[in-house]
């Protein structure tokens, strides 16, 4: 990223790094966060290799925002942003790395909400 285009929430994500955090009650749902700069590219536009994912209980990833492959047309090709919900992959409009977590979090709570898991 260059200084014209720095993002001040990026700092944030970033200190995700690593980080594995369960997130149920009964500790059965965890979600877990790779975050790492990487040189700005035409494959990684915005300087970052990225995933963030929520598991179910056998391990399942159950939502997953990621850059890591080509998704729906563009099979082969370049990654591009996208996300995972359940059995879908859908095109993901980055914004910037706020937004991202926002957007992971609100996805997250709502399949939880959808199994049950939160209320």
């Amino acid at each position: 990223m260059t200084e014209e285009t720095y993002d001040p929430s990026l700092d944030a994500l970033l200190d995700l790094d690593g980080q594995v955090l369960v997130i149920d009650p009964a500790g059965r749902h965890w979600v877990k966060f790779v975050v790492t700069r990487v040189p700005v590219s035409p494959e990684k536009p915005h300087g970052l290799d990225y995933s963030l994912t929520l598991h179910g209980p056998d391990g399942e990833r159950l939502v997953g925002f990621d850059n890591a492959h080509p998704v729906g047309r563009r099979k082969r090709g370049e990654p591009q942003d996208h996300r995972h919900r359940l059995r879908t992959v859908r095109p993901y409009d980055y914004q910037d790395a706020a937004s991202l977590i926002v957007d992971f979090w609100e996805t997250v709570d709502a399949v939880l909400k959808e199994r049950g898991v939160l209320q």
